[in-house]
């Protein structure tokens, strides 16, 4: 080491800073007050979310969402949802969306809104809904003497062969061998007997084992419509102690599905299954944590919607659905329903050219969103990887329901398209908020752990070696997996990384500084 004037370098250094008054300036700065603070962006969501795209349905669906929202006083989101739903009910198992080539999409939903206890969510079901309930009446009025009759002539044929059987078994002789065969001809008559079962549309608190065994024996079409959540909880295994969501799994992408029931084995081709769920907030945030849930795809198959609660600015003199709104509604989803209630080969539905490149562009665009470095999809691309076949499937949907009568004719028009195109980036904006409530975004889920020790300690400065060391190991493990989520709430405004003070001597480089806002210790000070 050289030594001038009988100093070292650092000694040197040391009183060349003396006579800058280094440490006083750095101080000074230190203890000033900070630049003007902007108001920080909230945690709790991304941003605004986008209101309910009602526009982008036929006014006969249009007008009754929106006269239902007023009536109940609810948000549109929330009719919205459970009207689609209503129509994946309608026309889930009896029509596919033919992508291109051998992309096919069939048209049934999986739909969940989210809203707090008291938001009235029942009486939005009743009114959306009761139009299936009329049509399943309608078609068991249809059916009811066919099953009657096909009753009658089974427990005749039954009891003949019976009488037949008592008589190969008492025969004897020659006449023994007649009557063996006349019991097996009376056993077969019995077994060529089929009873129609009764029409079945909708299903509320049921198990995943009762669901499958209705839906086969509804021809692999059946709906989960429900103002709760509980479904979530059997899915789970609360009766039977594990999870089942191969028939949720299987029914939303029409895989076949092999059923069990009644002493036989059942084979569903094409399952197809409409789920609709109106559930509390903190239950979203409970099904992330639920086993499988996320990990075999089945929250990636729901489209999610968070509407904003109006409990507390509700008019209390809201107008009705007008008389000639829900008449107009009633009849044309009964129509739909009935119409395509005996299709057994579903309805192939094509895309104009025109719609085709919509849904070209709508691709193009949702590529590059699923990269996983810079894409802000990609830490749902379980979800996102969904998406695009969705927005066909609501394509189909909006279609069916603008031409009620002859939708199975025509093509789906590039206006329809765009109405999907847009419906989609309204659940995409619902799904970025659901699954960021889920904890799916390590980086926003670190900045909210953050944000909570601020709030407790209510530092003015904090170096991120004293934020390192006051935070769980369990989640930072590193100093590096703290760096992202500081730099989130930087960028929201609630911290701000200040200027890297002068190194004094040789060593390690001092701890980055960050200041905090303001609105964290004035709220902390005064609770």
């Amino acid at each position: 080491m050289s030594i001038a004037n009988g100093h070292s370098p650092a000694q040197q250094a040391t009183a060349i800073l003396t006579r800058l008054a280094a440490a006083d300036r750095l101080a000074d700065a230190h203890n000033r007050p900070p630049h003007q603070w902007d108001t920080p962006i909230p945690l709790r969501q991304r941003a605004e979310l986008p209101p309910f795209p009602v526009r982008a349905f036929p006014a006969w669906v249009a007008d009754h969402m929106t006269a239902v929202a007023e009536e109940t006083q609810t948000p549109l989101d929330l009719a919205g949802c459970v009207g689609m739903a209503a129509l994946s009910t309608a026309a889930g198992g009896r029509a596919v969306v033919n992508v291109r080539g051998s992309w096919i999409e069939p048209v049934n939903l999986y739909v969940l809104v989210a809203m707090p206890p008291g938001s009235r969510k029942s009486s939005v079901f009743r009114e959306m809904t009761a139009p299936l309930r009329q049509a399943e009446k309608t078609l068991l009025d249809r059916i009811g003497p066919q099953i009657t009759e096909a009753e009658v002539t089974r427990r005749l044929a039954v009891e003949t062969a019976e009488k037949a059987a008592r008589t190969a078994s008492a025969a004897r002789g020659e006449a023994a061998t007649e009557a063996i065969a006349e019991a097996q001809s009376t056993a077969l008559a019995v077994e060529g007997i089929r009873v129609p079962v009764k029409p079945r549309l909708v299903a509320d608190d049921i198990t995943p084992e009762t669901a499958a065994s209705l839906l086969a024996e509804q021809g692999g079409r059946l709906a989960v419509l429900s103002a709760e959540g509980g479904i979530f909880a059997t899915l789970a295994g609360r009766y039977s102690g594990t999870p089942n969501l191969d028939l949720f799994l299987k029914g939303h992408a029409g895989d076949t599905l092999i059923v069990d029931r009644r002493g036989r084995t059942e084979q569903v081709d094409s399952a197809a299954l409409t789920l609709g769920l109106a559930v509390q907030p903190e239950i979203v945030a409970d099904i992330a944590g639920m086993p499988g849930f996320r990990g075999k795809g089945l929250l990636g198959r729901i489209l999610y919607s968070l509407p904003t609660s109006n409990i507390g600015y509700r008019r209390i003199d809201p107008d009705p659905v007008p008389a000639e709104v829900a008449e107009r509604y009633q009849h044309n989803l009964q129509k739909l329903v009935i119409g395509m209630h005996e299709w057994d080969d579903p309805a192939r539905l094509l895309l104009s050219p025109e719609a085709a490149e919509v849904f070209a562009e709508q691709r193009r665009r949702t590529e590059p969103r699923l990269r996983p470095d810079s894409g802000d999809l990609g830490h749902i691309a379980d979800w996102a990887g969904k998406f695009d076949g969705a927005v066909a499937r609501m394509a189909g949907l909006i279609h069916l329901a603008t031409h009620v009568d002859d939708g199975w004719r025509r093509p789906i028009s590039a206006d329809t398209m765009t109405a999907a195109v847009e419906l989609g980036a309204y659940f995409t904006a619902h799904a970025l908020a659901t699954f960021d409530a889920m904890g799916a975004d390590p980086d926003m889920e670190g900045a909210r752990t953050v944000h909570a020790w601020l709030q407790r300690t209510r530092p003015e400065r904090f170096t991120v070696r004293e934020a390192f060391t006051a935070l769980p190991r369990s989640r930072f493990r590193k100093v590096g997996e703290l760096e992202p989520a500081l730099e989130v709430l930087d960028q929201l405004g609630w911290i701000r990384r200040q200027p890297e003070p002068p190194r004094t001597g040789p060593g390690r480089r001092p701890s980055p500084i960050y200041a905090v806002h303001p609105l964290i210790t004035t709220r902390a000070s005064h609770r």
